[in-house]
């Protein structure tokens, strides 16, 4: 993998900016967040001295050096296998993730990726904003949940996405189905989440601490069924994208979602449960939970677009199995 060197001459201007807001400004490839990891990677520096803190302030005439790697890790396996491509262009493409579909490479799984695809078909045709094992990786879905994904195809596509994601401007619609009723029927939770201390693997609310999660949400149709639990088809809108925040809420909210092994509501037994229902439950092997809806400001031309997939074949199946289930 290469390195590539961009040097910049401060002016005047420029005197008492911030670094990172300064090559922000420079680089319109490069977010802050961007700006900050190759700080901390010891990347970028001013006159030949290394710069410590994205707080450092720019002088008249400083010469800042910024180092960028390029093209993808070659020890990303390619691997050649057919994407759900709902939207494509020279910026960026839309897919249609399948549930079970891990997004990028790590511990356990370097091979069967979202990432292995993309590197088949699209190697040097991706961003490398999210580091070498994430080429066009902008935000993430949850293994087992389903739905739209968007891929950068170049660093300034990503960079732009990478805002709009930071100041929650991108509109991201889920699906799903919960055990009981949500009180009131719609309404906002609004949290802290952060990391959980006993287990680190997975997240939970906090009333202090952690970063801010707002959800909406809106229960679309209850089904009260015989030899089924109470179950509701629910939409979320989310304000914030923290970790497994629909999943977390849920929990804060006393239930889960159907199919959730990792953030399952305490003490679920069902002394008679339907049969056919339990099987194409059964069958999900993860939480029925899909990214249905995503909207955001295309980069390159700044138009609204918006993107709707529908319900995977057995997330419909259990649906339209619960609507003629007798009562």
């Amino acid at each position: 993998m290469k390195n590539k060197t961009i040097k910049i001459l401060s002016s005047s201007s420029d005197t008492g900016k911030r670094i990172d807001i300064f090559l922000s400004e420079k680089l319109k490839e490069l977010t802050r967040s961007n700006i900050k990891k190759l700080i901390n990677q010891k990347k970028i520096t001013i006159n030949n001295v290394i710069v410590e803190a994205q707080s450092k302030k720019v002088k008249d005439d400083d010469e800042i050096t910024i180092i960028l790697q390029e093209g993808v890790n070659d020890k990303i396996i390619p691997l050649k296998k057919k994407l759900d491509i709902v939207y494509e262009d020279k910026d960026l493409m839309i897919i249609n993730k399948p549930q079970g579909m891990v997004v990028h490479p790590g511990a356990g799984n370097k091979i069967n990726t979202l990432v292995n695809i993309l590197v088949g078909s699209y190697k040097k045709k991706l961003s490398n904003l999210s580091g070498s094992t994430r080429p066009g990786i902008v935000h993430r879905l949850d293994k087992d949940t389903s739905g739209l994904l968007v891929i950068a195809k170049n660093n300034f596509t990503h960079a732009d996405l990478g805002r709009q994601f930071s100041e929650h401007s991108i509109k991201r619609k889920y699906v799903a189905l919960i055990w009981g009723v949500l009180r009131p029927l719609e309404g906002t939770i609004e949290t802290f989440i952060t990391r959980s201390k006993r287990n680190r693997q997975l997240m939970t609310t906090d009333e202090f601490k952690g970063k801010k999660a707002i959800t909406k949400y809106s229960i679309k149709k209850v089904f009260n069924k015989k030899n089924v639990p109470k179950i509701s088809l629910v939409e979320f809108e989310l304000k914030t994208g923290r970790t497994h925040q629909i999943r977390v809420h849920m929990i804060y909210k006393g239930t889960s979602l159907l199919g959730d092994q990792k953030y399952r509501k305490k003490n679920m037994k069902f002394k008679k449960i339907d049969k056919t229902f339990e099987e194409i439950l059964n069958s999900f092997k993860g939480q029925v939970l899909h990214a249905a809806t995503l909207g955001f400001c295309h980069p390159r031309n700044l138009k609204k677009v918006e993107y709707k997939i529908k319900l995977p074949i057995k997330f419909k199946k259990l649906v339209d199995y619960l609507e003629n289930l007798k009562n």
